[in-house]
């Protein structure tokens, strides 16, 4: 008597498989993160910490720039600085392309002042421009009319742009202000005052990313520079004392007409172009303030790390004011950057207003670590 075959299951095939395989994936990160979102502030901190020890392990590194090595000495002509670069230099009947500077300002004073002095013989307009609104949504005072007596020394060459922002939405991504902060950035530039012309350059950092003014100088006196150029800056945390690296690579520099960004644009990059100094402040209350105010305010796991006391000994010692792990993408550079930030000596190659006014930016220099809560700058 013959009785029926039971039918085998069906193998599934390399490409099924793999799609069931990230299908499982998708739905274990996103059901993870959903998770995460309600728990509490320590087991964020918990799961934070996991995903930086891991890091190495699920994530991959973005492509590589095009670095362009960097030159420049002091009395070297800019025509031979030019063709060092691979570039051509103006001709005679070529028109020198403007530069502007274009700064989102928030409470940074001193690092604008800094930024302003460094650039203030290369760039034609500085625009900036400041909302009532931090990016993560917290009202703030026009900080620049309270001390705008400190940069009479510039007011030829500054436009100052006042914008009353949207209240962040009911849990609105905070990132969302942050663009809508730039795209008001974007529309000033168009305006008469500002007085850009196609081929122009506009500087795009941070009021914390700070080109060097011979960098900014370079750009205006060659032809034949890709656009967008990325700039390299040397990555500071806290003061000039503590070096981190040369990872920072978001600042720009975009011919006009162009909007205004602060992400990844093009895969070129000019080495050793300026300095990014993070957390650079004067007061502890600013450090808190940026603390709470940051677009990445969901680092905060606990009110303890607000406390003044905590802050000043992470800056004396150089450590992060978040008590995260390094970012690295591989265990080699985890290991390399664990722990304090090592402290420098060296006062050399840094924004030249730094030293020439060494008495009041004494905080940002070597020995300076100590905040005073009552300075102001002279």
């Amino acid at each position: 008597m013959l009785h029926g075959r039971r039918a085998c299951p069906q193998r599934l095939g390399p490409r099924r498989l793999r799609l069931v395989l990230l299908g499982l994936a998708a739905f274990a990160v996103l059901a993870t993160t959903l998770a995460v979102l309600l728990l509490s502030p320590t087991m964020r901190y918990v799961y934070g910490t996991v995903t930086s020890v891991t890091r190495p392990l699920w994530d991959t590194p973005e492509r590589p720039f095009r670095v362009i090595p960097h030159y420049y000495a002091p009395h070297v002509s800019w025509e031979t600085l030019c063709r060092r670069h691979g570039w051509a230099p103006l001709g005679t009947g070529d028109r020198m392309p403007r530069a502007v500077d274009a700064i989102l300002f928030s409470v940074e004073v001193d690092l604008l002042e800094i930024r302003i002095r460094e650039l203030y013989d290369v760039v034609e307009k500085f625009v900036v421009l400041e909302t009532n609104s931090t990016f993560t949504g917290l009202p703030k005072a026009f900080t620049f009319e309270q001390h705008r007596e400190r940069f009479a020394f510039a007011a030829d060459k500054i436009v100052y742009k006042k914008v009353h922002v949207r209240p962040l939405g009911p849990k609105e991504d905070p990132f969302r202000l942050e663009v809508d902060h730039r795209v008001h950035m974007g529309e000033a530039l168009k305006d008469a005052d500002v007085g850009l012309a196609r081929g122009d350059w506009v500087i795009m950092t941070d009021v914390d990313e700070i080109p060097s003014w011979h960098t900014v100088r370079l750009m205006r006196s060659c032809k034949g520079i890709p656009s967008p150029l990325h700039l390299q800056l040397r990555n500071y945390i806290y003061s000039f004392e503590f070096f981190v690296d040369m990872g920072s690579w978001r600042a720009k520099m975009v011919r006009f007409p162009t909007g205004y960004a602060h992400y990844r644009a093009s895969d070129v990059m000019l080495a050793d172009a300026g300095w990014h100094c993070s957390f650079c402040f004067r007061r502890i209350a600013d450090f808190v303030f940026k603390m709470v105010a940051f677009s990445h305010a969901d680092r905060l796991t606990s009110k303890a790390q607000l406390d003044p006391a905590r802050i000043q000994k992470i800056v004396c010692e150089g450590s992060d004011i978040f008590d995260m792990l390094p970012e690295a993408w591989s265990f080699r550079d985890m290991v390399r950057k664990w722990g304090p930030v090592e402290r420098q000596s060296s006062a050399v190659g840094l924004p030249g207003s730094l030293v020439e006014h060494a008495d009041r930016f004494a905080f940002l220099l070597p020995g300076g670590c100590m905040r005073n809560e009552s300075a102001e700058a002279a």
